[in-house]
């Protein structure tokens, strides 16, 4: 049985600084592919995905010498709040949805006050980095309007 340090789950990555030598792709290819995935409605997760699936790109940041995110920030396509964040309040929308129907359904009730603390500790951490201005709060009524757009 393998060793492993604390904290840590999964395989790590091997440390490389520059791009394969089996890549075909420039920068610019790369980072027209990244604004044309983002344009079709791909959250930057499911870009790399798709970069590392269909294309043969095993990491933008060897390719590019930034994330998928920083580059959509420098085509000033960046997201409004941070993926995680929303992806959260995606699922507690859904739950909050969920309990409307169900009121008595005490286990996901429960789950909904740990999704919600989630996000309250997510939105702090993001507003000490600068990511979220300093009066953003988590509302589910406002939550429910951003997700429905």
């Amino acid at each position: 049985m393998h060793a492993r340090k604390k904290g840590k789950s999964g395989s790590t990555k091997p440390v490389r600084e520059e791009s394969p030598d089996w890549v075909s792709y420039s920068k610019d290819e790369v980072e027209e592919l990244i604004i044309k995935l983002s344009k079709d409605g791909n959250a930057p997760s499911k870009i790399g995905l798709v970069l590392r699936d269909q294309y043969g790109i095993p990491d933008v940041r060897a390719i590019m010498g930034k994330k998928v995110t920083k580059v959509l920030e420098s085509n000033n396509m960046g997201l409004k709040l941070p993926e995680d964040l929303q992806n959260l309040i995606n699922k507690a929308v859904a739950l909050n949805t969920h309990l409307d129907k169900h009121s008595r359904d005490r286990h996901n009730k429960r789950s909904q006050i740990l999704i919600e603390s989630k996000i309250r500790r997510l939105a702090k951490y993001y507003k000490r980095g600068g990511k979220l201005p300093k009066d953003w709060r988590y509302d589910p009524q406002k939550a429910r309007l951003l997700v429905s757009k």
